[in-house]
């Protein structure tokens, strides 16, 4: 199946990152586990590219596993997301963040 296409997979993608607090993150292979999906952090990537650019949604949020940023510094969405983060407190050194302080856990979702 076409996981960059699935509306199952689009519309929790949707709900779980509307769930994520400020100054916590998500990796990318964490939400698509948490969706149920587990395996699918490339397709994660894809459904959040596919995000209208005025989407309320907490997308600067999801970062690379071990805590790399994946959007380039220098891009209208890499500098976005960078400000963004460090609004809600969150440290940056060389394009990574330290997950242990601000990774957010799945056990926390409330349905």
């Amino acid at each position: 199946m076409d996981q960059e296409n699935n509306p199952t997979l689009r519309t929790i993608l949707y709900i779980l990152l509307s769930k994520i607090p400020a100054g916590r993150l998500v990796t990318y292979g964490q939400l698509a586990k948490m969706a149920g999906f587990p395996g699918a952090a490339r397709a994660v990537g894809a459904t959040l590219k596919q995000l209208p650019s005025d989407t309320q949604l907490p997308w600067h949020r999801v970062i690379a596993a071990g805590g790399r940023l994946s959007l380039p510094a220098n891009t209208i969405a890499g500098d976005e997301q960078r400000q963004r983060l460090r609004a809600e407190g969150i440290f940056i050194d060389k394009d990574r963040v330290k997950l242990v302080s601000y990774q957010w856990q799945s056990e926390q979702v409330n349905e």
